[in-house]
């Protein structure tokens, strides 16, 4: 059997990398984990439930703040169509060679529950001790030592 390397990351924005689009805090580790992903993924992706504009708004503070590098202002967007983020609206990429990184499971496409990576909730109080990114790391830079297991 060939193991599947994986070559798009899809990225959750609330809750996952920050708060919520309203107050926008960015979760510890940001910066860092964005910019480890971009060198284990070849293609990374946001797909949110907050649009777009929105999103541009919020990635752009967050270069101007130095909490993410400054391609993330740019990056890819994929727009939510239905209720759930379903991998094929991704342009171009493969359903089973791409990841999704999300902290809620009824976003995830029915039959698409093998490329979810779940990532804890960044909840209040947001606390500046919050491993979350950090855990989700270790978890994608895994999938690359042992392909095809997460």
């Amino acid at each position: 059997m060939k193991k599947i390397i994986p070559k798009v990351l899809a990225l959750d924005l609330e809750g996952t990398l920050i708060s919520n689009a309203m107050s926008q805090i960015p979760r510890p580790g940001l910066f860092e984990f964005l910019e480890r992903c971009a060198v284990l993924f070849p293609r990374l992706v946001m797909f949110t439930t907050v649009n777009e504009d929105k999103f541009r708004h919020i990635a752009r503070l967050l270069v101007e703040e130095g909490k993410a590098p400054a391609w993330f202002a740019h990056i890819e967007y994929v727009n939510l169509q239905g209720d759930t983020k379903n991998l094929e609206f991704i342009p171009d990429a493969i359903v089973e060679e791409s990841i999704l990184v999300d902290d809620f499971e009824i976003y995830v496409h029915p039959g698409q529950a093998a490329q979810w990576m779940q990532i804890e909730f960044f909840d209040y109080p947001y606390s500046e001790e919050d491993q979350g990114l950090f855990n989700m790391l270790a978890k994608l830079e895994a999938v690359f030592k042992n392909p095809g297991s997460k």
